[in-house]
């Protein structure tokens, strides 16, 4: 078994789904979706997407999720969001 070799628009998909990963992560799964997004979008960069734009904004947006993260646990201890 080899690996599997996609098309070249499946790297531009990858950008699509890391900005929509980074995205919803801001409000919901940040602790899971951040680094998804993070991941889906540096492999589009590696294989060379024509939409770098948007994955290099789903690498900001990741970031930005697990910084999130890291406020929420440091505010109140927890890794969810607290309305109240």
């Amino acid at each position: 078994m080899g690996l599997a070799v996609l098309p070249p628009g499946d790297a531009d998909g990858m950008a699509v789904a890391a900005f929509v990963l980074g995205l919803v992560g801001l409000l919901v799964f940040n602790i899971l979706l951040g680094p998804m997004a993070i991941c889906l979008a540096v492999l589009a960069l590696r294989r060379g997407t024509r939409r770098r734009a948007r994955a290099l904004l789903g690498l900001a947006l990741g970031a930005a999720d697990l910084a999130v993260l890291a406020v929420l646990v440091a505010l109140n201890g927890t890794v969810s969001w607290n309305l109240g």
